[in-house]
């Protein structure tokens, strides 16, 4: 496993776009323009500085590369037992419970 700071995962998600980018032979601005995003997003990404989330999947599906978003949200990890036994999966967190006081 690799333990990186997010500022160079944000770097290295850049090199990745733009080398990407550069293969599709698409500049910053054609490639902002179909993605539907600004011109300063793209190069806020590509430079590691970041953007907003629906940056970076715009830019994600523009380039097919819907692969690496898919890779951030996988399949639940709930097993089909633990969700048999409770009936239902989970929506959200439970409260947190209050210790008793103790005296």
């Amino acid at each position: 496993m690799i333990f990186l700071t997010c500022e160079e995962w944000m770097e290295r998600i850049g090199e990745n776009l733009k080398a990407r980018r550069l293969r599709e032979n698409l500049s910053q601005q054609t490639l902002a323009a179909r993605s539907g995003v600004s011109l300063n997003a793209v190069k806020n990404l590509e430079s590691g500085r970041g953007a907003s989330v629906h940056s970076l999947v715009s830019v994600c599906r523009t380039l097919g590369a819907v692969g690496w978003i898919d890779s951030l949200a996988p399949a639940s990890e709930t097993s089909p037992l633990e969700i048999a036994r409770r009936g239902r999966m989970r929506l959200r967190a439970a409260p947190r419970r209050k210790e008793p006081r103790r005296v």
